[in-house]
C-alpha cells in the first residue's frame, strides 16, 4: 500500500508502506494492506509507518486522513519526521507551555496552552522509536 503525508508546503513522505498507525479525533487506529475506504479527522499526534523492519515516526498536527484502494492521504498543517525533530527544543517549549498554563491570568491562553503542550508531547513521542 501507499502512503502520502503532505502539508500546505510540501510532500514530507510518498513512499510504499507495510502499516499505518496514526490518531484520530476519536482515538488511535491502524491500517494494514486491504483495509476497507475510511476516512478521519485527525489529532495532534505521531503517526507511526512500518516498512519491513523500519519504523518511522512522524507529527501530524491535526489534518485528515483517507485510505481508498490501498492508497493513504494524509492532508496536516505540519508533519515533521521523528528523525529530524530538535529534542532540546521540543523540550523547552513543553517547559513554556505549562509555566504559562500554570499562571493564575492565564484563562484566556489556557487553550492555546494545552495545543502547546499536545504538539511538543507528539514532537517528543515521536522521537521514540518503539
Amino acid at each position: 500500500m501507499h502512503l502520502k503525508i503532505i502539508t500546505h508546503e510540501k510532500v514530507v513522505f510518498d513512499e510504499d508502506v507495510d502499516s499505518i498507525r496514526t490518531r484520530g479525533v476519536d482515538g488511535e487506529f491502524g491500517i494494514l494492506k486491504g483495509h476497507i475506504p475510511v476516512m478521519s479527522a485527525l489529532d495532534i499526534g505521531v503517526t507511526r509507518i512500518t516498512q519491513g523492519e523500519e519504523v518511522h515516526n512522524f507529527t501530524t498536527m491535526g489534518g485528515v486522513f483517507q485510505f481508498k484502494d490501498d492508497e493513504g492521504i494524509i492532508l496536516t498543517t505540519t508533519a515533521e519526521r521523528g528523525d529530524e525533530i530538535d529534542v532540546a527544543r521540543a523540550k523547552a517549549a513543553l517547559e513554556r507551555a505549562k509555566a504559562r498554563l500554570a499562571e493564575h491570568n492565564a484563562q484566556i491562553d489556557a487553550k492555546r496552552s494545552e495545543a502547546a503542550i499536545a504538539r511538543a508531547m507528539a514532537r517528543l513521542k515521536a522521537t521514540l522509536n518503539e
